[in-house]
């Protein structure tokens, strides 16, 4: 099983193929090889440091509300 975090591509380098992706104000060096045609504001699938899948907008919003719910719901508050 493998768990793919989607994210906010914030600025691409053409030259590395590499974005920095914000994950909710954590921001991260991320490998665009496998997503060529990005663009600067699209939502991305990371998983272990790779862009895997571009993502609607829509759907990456749903997806970051379902995690934050159930952080809100099974994480202690203080503990993460």
């Amino acid at each position: 099983m493998c768990l793919g975090i989607p994210g906010k591509v914030v600025s691409l380098d053409r030259k590395t193929d590499t974005a920095e992706v914000d994950f909710g104000g954590v921001k991260r060096t991320v490998s665009m090889q496998l997503c060529p045609d990005t663009k600067t504001g699209d939502y991305v699938l990371v998983h272990v440091g790779f862009a895997i899948q571009k993502l609607e907008k829509e759907d990456a919003l749903i997806t970051l509300e379902l995690f934050r719910e159930i952080g809100e719901k099974y994480v202690e508050p203080g503990k993460v």
